[in-house]
């Protein structure tokens, strides 16, 4: 995944105003009760705490660091920690609510969460990083919890923080509670499948539009902004269903070509590169900005916010749009988009397979049964249909574009959820 230093702050303070934009659009539509839109446009709880750390020189540094709980209507609040020099309050806040309307598109009985902690993961040790990640847990001891705040890793953390997280919180319960947090590594609870799952679901969800669009896979070209976990497994599932994978493109370099790209090269050639497409001879390097506006039949920004604008909108060439990264698309492009014909798969549908198969995992936790991957892959893939079989119909419904009709889809389900609990 991209760097997000790129991000500016003008782009933050549009990050939650961009949610709220769409959550009043979607409510609009349904006449969703004033009481539920009010609740539903503010955050639960919203958690800051100073982290000091001992860094391996002997001085102390001090990280500022989030939880927002956005909304635990339909069930304990779930979402990832991120690690990037842009965390911000906006911006977990704005994520928070997008994964509330995330795990109600996909039917899984969770709210919204999200934490961050601002720091340079790259620029730290791992011991480090293990002692800041400890802290973390410790600060958030009273708000992690089986069935209360279920974490995740995100931007810039990994199954190793995962297993830090769950030590540190066992040790201070004193008993082993795995599904307090999801993908661990699977030696110690996690689920298999869970690392692929959010680029899984990014390619159901392609070729359940591309059906749609009566766009035969194997004739079906692809871009892919971002290599990382998730732009990887979405560029490598596509490659694995047919479609002609012409570019793919990380913070270091884009790499196009038009007879396509092996992506089992690609992959192997990042593993062996630290992680990096510079260098890459599988096709010929572009200047960045040209990657979003490439012919294709599928575009599926899997890298960072707000890189789908008003200035590059109109030059995307692309039939579908399939939302890898959260929040990719300003709302000022969406219209521009939709004018152009352009189908867009938005996030809270389109990259719902990783919070999918980590309430499987939560699932196998509290059940102390695990399932193999392909029964994790079967069951992703009904779900991830089944999603996208509802916020078709809502689309068709409401005449309106598909990321309004996957808020919809959620609105209905929170709406009852907030109805049935009541205000007290």
């Amino acid at each position: 995944m991209g760097s997000s230093s790129t991000l500016t702050e003008a782009h933050h303070e549009n990050l939650f105003a961009s949610v709220l934009a769409r959550l009043q659009t979607a409510a609009e539509k349904i006449q969703l009760k004033p009481q539920v839109l009010k609740v539903l446009s503010n955050c639960q709880k919203e958690i800051k705490v100073s982290l000091p750390v001992v860094m391996d020189n002997g001085n102390i540094e001090v990280f500022e660091a989030y939880r927002v709980i956005h909304s635990t209507h339909v069930g304990p609040s779930k979402g990832g920690i991120r690690y990037a020099m842009d965390v911000n309050d906006d911006e977990v806040r704005a994520l928070a609510a997008w994964m509330t309307f995330k795990c109600a598109v996909a039917d899984l009985p969770y709210g919204g969460a999200k934490g961050g902690i601002k720091c340079d993961p790259k620029k730290m040790s791992v011991g480090e990083l293990e002692r800041l990640t400890r802290a973390y847990a410790k600060a958030m001891k009273n708000v992690f919890g089986v069935n209360l705040d279920i974490p995740a890793p995100d931007m810039g953390t990994s199954g190793r923080e995962m297993a830090w997280i769950v030590d540190e919180f066992n040790k201070m319960i004193g008993e082993d509670v795995p599904g307090v947090i999801t993908g661990k590594p699977i030696n110690i609870g996690g689920s298999l499948g869970r690392e692929a799952a959010t680029g899984r679901g990014v390619m159901v969800n392609t070729l359940q539009a591309l059906e749609k669009l009566k766009i035969d896979p194997k004739k079906a070209t692809a871009v892919v902004q971002g290599f990382g976990n998730v732009g990887s497994h979405a560029a490598r599932l596509l490659f694995e269903q047919g479609l002609k994978v012409v570019a793919i493109g990380d913070h270091s370099a884009s790499i196009y070509n038009p007879n396509g790209i092996n992506i089992s090269d690609a992959l192997q050639y990042v593993s062996k590169n630290n992680r990096v497409l510079k260098g890459f001879t599988g096709g010929h390097e572009i200047p960045s900005d040209q990657l979003l506006t490439l012919p294709c039949d599928v575009l599926v920004p899997a890298a960072l916010q707000n890189v789908i604008n008003e200035h590059n909108a109109p030059k995307i060439q692309a039939k579908i749009i399939v939302e890898g990264a959260n929040g990719p698309t300003l709302p000022e492009a969406d219209d521009i988009l939709n004018q152009k014909g352009i189908l867009v798969v938005p996030d809270i549908l389109a990259n719902s397979g990783g919070v999918t198969v980590s309430y499987f995992e939560w699932v196998q936790n509290k059940a102390g049964f695990y399932w193999s991957e392909d029964e994790v892959n079967q069951k992703h893939d009904i779900k991830m249909k089944t999603a996208f079989g509802k916020v078709w119909a809502n689309m068709e419904e409401y005449k309106v574009s598909m990321r309004i009709a996957a808020y919809i889809t959620a609105l209905k389900k929170i709406e009852k959820a907030v109805m049935d609990k009541g205000f007290y």
